[in-house]
C-alpha cells in the first residue's frame, strides 16, 4: 500500500529549496532530499519532478501573502486599509524572506497563474474605496496600487538583502506610501493620520 504523502515534507522542501536558491545554492535534487532528511523520491511524489516544485515555491509564496492581506480587515477609512494592506505585505516578507524573493522569478509557472495577480487587485479595490470616498481626486486606482507596491517593494528588497537596516522599513515604508496617497489627491494631514493607524499593525 502507498504511502500517503506528507504535508510537513512537501512544506519543508518547498522552503529549502527557497532558501538554497536565495542563497545562490546549487539546488540539486540529491542536496535538496539531504537538506530536509527524505528521500529524492519525495520530490516527485509532491511535485512531479523539479519543474513542478518550482512552480510550488512561487504558488506558497504568493498563498502566504493572500492569507496575509486576508486578515486585514476593512473600515471605514480607505487610505488607512491601504497602508494596514502594505503593512500586511511587509510583514509576509519579513517572515518568509526566502519565499518572497522566490515569488518574482518568473522563470517557474505557476500551478495557478492567478494567485500572482491577487494580492495586487486587492489593493487596487482598497484604491478604488478611496476614490470613492473623495480621498483620492481623479485618481487611477491601479496607477496608485502600482505605486504604493512598487515603493514598498523597494525598501523591502533593500531591507532583506541587507543593504538597508531592519527599522528602515518603520522609517522609509510610511513615509512613501503618505506620498503616494497625497499625490493622489489625499489632504497630507488626514493621510498621515490613515497611514499611522494603519501601519501601527507591522
Amino acid at each position: 500500500m502507498p504511502r500517503t504523502p506528507d504535508p510537513a515534507v512537501r512544506v519543508a522542501l518547498i522552503e529549502q529549496a527557497a532558501a538554497m536558491l536565495v542563497a545562490r545554492e546549487p539546488v540539486t535534487l540529491r542536496a535538496l532530499a539531504g537538506r530536509v532528511g527524505t528521500s529524492t523520491m519525495a520530490v516527485y511524489t509532491h511535485f512531479d519532478g523539479m519543474p513542478g516544485l518550482w512552480g510550488a515555491v512561487r504558488q506558497e509564496g504568493f498563498a502566504r501573502l493572500a492569507r496575509g492581506l486576508a486578515e486585514v480587515s476593512p473600515s471605514d477609512d480607505p487610505v488607512r486599509d491601504l497602508a494596514a494592506l502594505g503593512a500586511a505585505y511587509a510583514a509576509n516578507a519579513v517572515e518568509n524572506p526566502a519565499l518572497y524573493r522566490a515569488m518574482f522569478d518568473a522563470a517557474a509557472d505557476l500551478p495557478d497563474p492567478g494567485a500572482a495577480g491577487a494580492g495586487f487587485a486587492v489593493l487596487v479595490d482598497a484604491a478604488q474605496r478611496a476614490v470613492d470616498a473623495g480621498r483620492f481626486v481623479a485618481a487611477d486606482p491601479a496607477a496608485v496600487a502600482t505605486r504604493f507596491w512598487a515603493a514598498g517593494h523597494g525598501v523591502l528588497l533593500l531591507v532583506l538583502s541587507g543593504v538597508l537596516p531592519d527599522e528602515a522599513l518603520d522609517e522609509h515604508s510610511p513615509a512613501l506610501a503618505a506620498a503616494v496617497f497625497t499625490a493622489a489627491g489625499d489632504d497630507p494631514e488626514r493621510c498621515a493620520a490613515s497611514v499611522r493607524a494603519g501601519w501601527a499593525g507591522l
